[in-house]
């Protein structure tokens, strides 16, 4: 099936997207942890979770075509490309960049809320996807049906704000039964979570996830483009 975009007149490496940030840093979280890796920040998300660390994301940016960030992408000669926002899936174009990535050989991610569709998403892309949390404040945006889109490469993530939020997604990976199908990542909150808490919870649960936190705000803090 093919969508409207792809039927556009306007010739794919021409189409555009709003790009916050392009920038090369250490993956800070996920599967490729540790792996140095080139970053592409879209612009703009539709949810406003309470811990958002992107917030400068939401709107501004610039226009580039997806040969301009290809080109862009191309100087770091990266063998990781992640894809994130804002809520990257929320532009347009976004699957036909993903698609562009792994034409051109980048072992690609997209990270992304959980609360848009991903059907369009090449098959190619690990997919990193949110479960929001009630701590969060957007529980109620989580799209459940892309659960069955997932692949087994995929991983699913909750941020995790509080003991209450580890209750709520320790029962929700039972309902759904997602040990086993998915690798599970349970983050706690920076600064708000200690995470000697959340890997004492996980251990006394025996719990079947990996506990991850973000290296990347250990290594520069806050620091934009990092």
């Amino acid at each position: 099936m093919s969508s409207k975009s792809e039927n556009s007149p306007i010739p794919a490496a021409d189409r555009e997207l709003r790009i916050s940030e392009i920038f090369y840093s250490l993956q800070g979280e996920s599967r490729t942890v540790g792996w140095p890796t080139v970053f592409i920040r879209l612009t703009g998300c539709p949810l406003r979770c309470g811990y958002c660390d992107t917030s400068y994301a939401f709107t501004g940016g610039e226009r580039m075509t997806l040969s301009e960030i290809l080109a862009q992408v191309a100087e770091y000669s990266p063998r990781f490309v992640t894809v994130t926002g804002g809520e990257p899936l929320a532009q347009r174009d976004c699957w036909l960049l993903l698609k562009m990535l792994c034409d051109a050989g980048y072992t690609t991610s997209v990270e992304t809320s959980g609360a848009i569709d991903i059907s369009q998403v090449d098959k190619r892309v690990s997919t990193v996807m949110d479960i929001k949390t009630p701590g969060s404040g957007e529980v109620e945006r989580n799209l459940y049906k892309n659960l069955d889109l997932l692949k087994r490469k995929d991983q699913i993530k909750f941020v995790i704000t509080d003991h209450a939020d580890y209750q709520w997604s320790r029962n929700f990976i039972d309902e759904k039964g997602l040990v086993g199908n998915f690798e599970i990542l349970f983050s706690p909150v920076h600064g708000e979570l200690q995470p000697a808490e959340l890997a004492k919870w996980i251990l006394a649960d025996n719990l079947q996830v990996r506990m991850q936190i973000q290296i990347h705000k250990y290594l520069w803090g806050d620091e934009r483009g990092r």
